[in-house]
C-alpha cells in the first residue's frame, strides 16, 4: 500500500553532496519529499515517525533496531582518515584525562565514538559538555578540547591550517625521539588570538584513531528505514535504493563534475573536495559489519 510521497531526511554535509546530487539532477523526484536537517535532528524526526528513511547516524539504528531496517549496500563510512570528524585540543590526547570536552550538538554516533576511544581505547575517563558554538578559537576558551563533525571540522581545520601559515607557523609534527604519531596534525602558532592560553593545537582525525586501535573501517551513517514505511511505501522505496546504487556508480566516474556544483566550493577547492570523497566509502561490506559490530559492543556496553 502506498500512501503519499517518500519523506527522506538530507544531510546537508559535503560527504553526501555526490549521493543527493545525483538524486536531484538525474532521478525523477515527484514521489520523494527531501527533508534537510544535521544528523542529530534527523535521528529524532526518524525516530518521531516524521521521516520515512534517511542517512542516519549508525549509534541510531543500532539502539533502535526493534524499529528500523537497513538498506543494504549503503553506508557512510571511512577505513582510516576521514577529514571531517575532527577533536581539536589545547593538550596531546593522553592527557585529557579529567578535562572537559566539548562537543557539537550535531553528532550522536562521533560523540559514542569519541568516549570509546578516550574511555576504551586510551584508558581516559573525561568531562564532556553540547556546544553549538563553532569556532574552535572561542570554544577552546573554556573547554580542553572540541569535537566538531561535518563541514564545521573541515572548514575550521582549513581556517587554522590558512592562519598559522601565513604566519609561517607550520611545525609539521615536531620529532622528539620517537616515532612521530602520523594520526595527529600539530599545528603551532605563536599567535595569541588564533590559539588563547596555548601555542600548539593539536587536530586529530577520529577515523584514523579507530583504525589505528582496531583495524576496522568505521561505519559513521546507515540508510535506516522506519518499519511501518517499510511496509506502506515498499515501491518507493526500492525505487530509491536503485538510484542510491546509481548514484554510487555515477560519483565513481564523475566527483570532479560534482564537486563544480557543491556548494562548500565557497570555501573548499575541487581537488580537496574530490579528495575527501575518494576517502570515503559509500558500501557496506562483511568489513563495515565488522566495524559496525565492534562499535555496537563498546557503544551498548553495560
Amino acid at each position: 500500500m502506498k500512501t503519499g510521497k517518500l519523506k527522506i531526511g538530507r544531510i546537508p554535509y559535503a560527504n553526501l553532496f555526490p549521493i543527493f546530487h545525483y538524486l536531484d539532477t538525474h532521478c525523477n523526484n515527484s514521489e520523494y519529499t527531501f527533508i534537510k536537517g544535521v544528523p542529530s535532528k534527523l535521528n529524532r524526526m526518524l525516530r518521531a515517525g516524521k521521516l520515512d528513511i534517511s542517512p542516519s547516524s549508525s549509534i541510531e539504528f543500532l539502539k533502535n533496531k526493534n524499529r528500523y531496517r537497513i538498506l543494504p549496500w549503503h553506508s557512510i563510512s571511512s577505513t582510516g582518515q576521514i577529514k571531517s570528524i575532527l577533536l581539536f585540543s589545547r593538550i596531546p590526547l593522553n592527557e585529557l584525562g579529567g578535562k572537559t570536552i566539548a562537543v557539537s550538538s550535531e553528532s550522536d554516533t562521533s560523540a559514542a565514538m569519541l568516549k570509546i576511544i578516550l574511555k576504551e581505547f586510551c584508558s581516559l575517563e573525561c568531562k564532556f559538555k553540547k556546544t553549538d558554538l563553532r569556532s574552535v578559537t572561542n570554544i577552546l576558551s573554556s573547554a580542553s578540547a572540541v569535537l566538531h563533525i561535518g563541514d564545521t571540522a573541515m572548514h575550521e581545520a582549513k581556517k587554522i591550517e590558512s592562519r598559522v601559515r601565513s604566519q609561517g607557523g607550520i611545525d609539521s609534527c615536531r620529532e622528539s625521539g620517537r616515532k612521530k604519531e602520523k594520526y595527529i596534525s600539530r599545528l603551532a602558532t605563536k599567535n595569541a588570538k588564533l590559539m588563547p592560553h596555548t601555542s600548539e593545537l593539536y587536530i586529530y582525525d577520529l577515523g584514523e584513531l579507530w583504525y589505528k586501535y582496531t583495524g576496522l573501517p568505521f561505519v559513521y551513517a546507515l540508510w535506516v528505514v522506519r518499519k511501518k514505511a517499510l511496509d506502506e511505501k515498499t515501491d518507493l522505496i526500492k525505487r530509491l535504493s536503485s538510484d542510491l546504487i546509481n548514484a554510487k556508480k555515477y560519483a565513481e566516474k564523475k566527483l570532479s563534475l560534482i564537486a563544480r556544483a557543491a556548494p562548500q566550493r565557497k570555501w573548499i577547492s575541487e581537488k580537496d573536495l574530490v579528495n575527501y570523497w575518494n576517502i570515503i566509502s559509500y558500501d557496506f561490506t562483511d568489513k563495515h559489519l565488522e566495524g559496525l559490530r565492534l562499535f555496537e559492543k563498546y557503544a551498548l556496553k553495560k
